[in-house]
């Protein structure tokens, strides 16, 4: 058996190069944490978190044998829960602050010397407790007892480096607006924030002139949008049925073939997700452009897009330059299916909801530690970090050594314009979906058995 400082060293491995054990240990002292002699001390418990999730959010048994310390899985469990989470949290913050500090944003990897950060959401699953259901709920449609809790995720993350700026979980039946505000505050004033069609609304856009930020939205379907010069429109007070057919946007001035700068105005009901104090304070009017592209494929029908934006200047933001912005969104659902399936936080273990936000707090710390070893290796490279695998990057990081050399990394070729269908080649097993709890089920497997 290891001693503790033997094993310590074996846990973090190449990590005292990323979170070091000083940083962590002053984490802890400005929490008060206890300091009793134990072999899971804080700075262990810690460490050893993190290569949990390292090693693909694995088994706390398995830890145990990756550690070579004395303890049990309940101990552990124990230590861990004894972590309060704004340390967890502090810890985060600690580790991504420097991940872009440290190698910041040269002027050729800023877009028009803009900082561009994408939103989107998604979700992630957890054990069926009667706590997490509370919290989060289920997908509608499946019966209690019958489905795991589900939470929607929303992500801020930096367009060129691929850093988690900022993650946020909310209950199931969350829409992407109803969070968005909470995003901005962790983004630098003059930023390009990138989403689609659920980020465009009124009230969005006017949060983002408010804090000094850029927008570009697909437009959202239902909104109407007439790039004939000096057509007519429906002022704000026109009834829905007097207004149907035409645009709720003012005319201003055409930047050429469809591409207009338009008025908006304020709609008259407030967003759910918005206080009165909140909507009151927006202004009453914004002005905004609105611009249509086509992408044209060889053997496919033409695709139009719609995209509206706070970026007014056609001379420093031409068309074709904010259409191949909006094209790198893509990028952002990339980033998730790194997050949730090469990760595993698709389906997390814990089963408090306090356990359930530590877990996500340090899949964000590990997921930006692979991020930064992507980033430095593609500067030592050559090559954009975005082109360095990320599977890559997290096994060498799971099991470099104290002092060991980032080695070249495999480089993922570029494949523009690549798609891939959303199916399944391999056949799951043909068994029934389960709609009954499984108390019910299991007892019509006795009744069954007395029968026969």
């Amino acid at each position: 058996m290891l001693t503790i400082d033997q094993a310590l060293g074996r846990i973090k491995g190449n990590l005292e190069q990323y979170v070091p054990q000083a940083l962590v240990q002053r984490l802890a002292d400005r929490f008060h944490l206890g300091q009793r002699r134990r072999t899971l001390t804080p700075v262990v418990t810690t460490f050893l978190f993190l290569r949990q999730i390292l090693e693909g959010n694995t088994a706390c048994a398995h830890l145990v044998r990756l550690s070579h310390l004395d303890f049990t899985e309940s101990a552990y469990c124990k230590a861990r829960g004894r972590l309060p989470y704004g340390f967890l949290h502090a810890l985060q913050n600690a580790v991504t602050g420097p991940c872009a500090t440290a190698e910041p944003l040269c002027p050729e990897e800023r877009w028009r010397g803009h900082e561009v950060y994408f939103l989107d959401g998604s979700s992630f699953s957890m054990p069926d407790t009667p706590e997490l259901q509370a919290e989060f709920g289920q997908p509608a449609g499946q019966a209690t007892g019958c489905g795991f809790p589900t939470a929607h995720l929303l992500v801020c993350c930096a367009a060129r480096t691929g850093y988690l700026r900022k993650v946020l979980a909310a209950p199931q039946r969350t829409h992407d607006l109803a969070r968005v505000a909470l995003m901005h505050p962790a983004l630098p004033p003059g930023a390009v924030v990138v989403g689609d069609r659920a980020f465009c609304s009124y009230a969005h856009l006017a949060l983002c002139r408010q804090r000094q930020l850029h927008g570009v939205f697909r437009a959202h379907q239902k909104t109407r949008i007439d790039f004939r010069p000096g057509r007519p429109y429906a002022p704000p007070q026109t009834p829905a049925r007097a207004a149907k057919g035409l645009p709720r946007s003012r005319f201003v001035r055409r930047l050429g073939p469809d591409d207009q700068v338009v008025e908006y105005f304020k709609p008259q009901e407030r967003p759910a997700w918005m206080t009165a104090a909140q909507y009151a304070a927006l202004p009453d009017s914004l002005l905004v452009r609105e611009l249509r592209y086509r992408i044209p494929m060889p053997g496919r029908r033409t695709r139009e897009v719609t995209l509206v934006t706070t970026l007014l200047s056609r001379r420093r933001y031409a068309r074709q330059a904010l259409a191949a912005l909006y094209g790198l969104r893509w990028g952002v659902e990339t980033n998730l299916k790194h997050l949730k399936q090469t990760l595993g936080l698709d389906v997390l273990h814990c089963q408090t909801f306090v356990g359930v936000m530590k877990e996500l707090t340090m899949f964000v710390t590990v997921y930006n530690l692979v991020r930064r070893v992507m980033r430095a290796a593609g500067r030592r490279q050559g090559v954009p970090p975005e082109r360095i695998s990320f599977v890559d990057a997290l096994r060498w990081l799971a099991a470099a050594r104290p002092g060991d050399e980032l080695p070249r990394l495999k480089v993922v070729p570029d494949r523009p314009g690549r798609a891939e269908p959303r199916v399944r080649k391999r056949r799951p097993k043909q068994f029934p979906v389960m709609k009954k709890p499984r108390q019910q089920l299991r007892q019509a497997l006795f009744d069954e058995q007395d029968a026969a």
